[in-house]
């Protein structure tokens, strides 16, 4: 073939089939792929109450919800989740305006409201147990004990994560790389209050009710 076929089939390729520039749009990708892990974690906990629903009147005669929960101590539990949730919603807001150490301080305030709730969760844990309702008593506590457990290690795995990006955001400030970082826990976060408020209404508060 000559050079000057070659040439011409050259400039006939469609190069609007190529990223010429040699960029790439990692954003699109990295939201997309949480945005799936998201889903197969609503799959996970759809199990786990679907688990629930199954053993949750399963007592062995042993101690049931009204005897076992407080619910006041829940519903302390509960609002610390809740306004972590609010206080997060407060760093996105100043993440958009590009402050840094207020976007710092309310994920600082953030992580206390985690904190809080999973030592409370810890807590209730303890109790039950010292009261010799551990998760090996009846199937209902081993069932409460692995969605709530489940839920809390979610909750602890973020806390983790929101202070090392906390780390990163006070190192290399508020870039486009970080703000994307950030915008990921965000949907996480939120995703933990959405299953939370199922569990306290599910577990918590009909088996206190029914």
């Amino acid at each position: 073939m000559s050079s000057s076929a070659s040439n011409a089939m050259s400039n006939t390729e469609p190069s609007g089939f190529y990223d010429l520039s040699g960029s790439h749009h990692p954003e699109n990708g990295t939201m997309l792929g949480f945005w799936l892990y998201l889903m197969s974690d609503c799959l996970v906990f759809a199990v786990l109450f679907a688990m629930y629903g199954v053993l949750g009147g399963s007592y062995a005669a042993g101690p049931g919800p009204k005897e076992l929960f407080e619910l006041p101590v829940v519903a302390v539990n509960t609002s610390m989740l809740l306004l972590s949730s609010i206080t997060y919603g407060f760093a996105m807001l100043e993440m958009a305006r590009n402050r840094k150490a207020a976007t710092l301080i309310w994920l600082a305030i953030t992580g206390l409201f985690g904190a809080a709730f999973v030592g409370l969760e810890l807590n209730e844990f303890v109790h039950l147990i010292d009261e010799g309702a551990g998760p090996q008593r009846s199937a209902f506590l081993s069932a409460f004990f692995t969605l709530v457990g489940t839920h809390g290690l979610h909750v602890s795995f973020g806390i983790v994560w929101l202070i090392t990006l906390m780390v990163q955001v006070s190192r290399n400030g508020l870039t486009p790389i970080m703000q994307r970082r950030l915008s990921c826990l965000s949907l996480f976060w939120h995703f933990l209050d959405v299953v939370w408020i199922g569990v306290f209404t599910f577990v918590y508060l009909v088996g206190v009710l029914r």
